[in-house]
């Protein structure tokens, strides 16, 4: 990380929050936050981690690629012990 404020040190994070906001938040009205509150968990549960996609997870969403990566045996770092 290089300086405060730069969106490059956050890349991921920054990606994420403007799909967010992309996605979901600018295309609804909300009458509270607690309902704001809800649609957000809902898309990000709901949709963001099981249903959309990811390029840098081999265009699979994270929970799916999170079990295959689970599946796979654990490399060897060394030959010794």
């Amino acid at each position: 990380m290089s300086r405060r404020g730069n969106c490059w040190d956050n890349a991921v994070a920054e990606r994420f929050f403007l799909n967010l906001k992309m996605e979901r938040v600018w295309q609804r009205d909300y009458a509270n936050r607690g309902e704001a509150t809800r649609d957000i968990a809902d898309y990000i549960v709901g949709f963001y981690n099981t249903v959309r996609i990811h390029s840098t997870l081999g265009y699979l969403p994270p929970t799916a690629y999170e079990r295959t990566m689970a599946a796979k045996q654990p490399i060897d770092v060394s030959g010794k012990t």
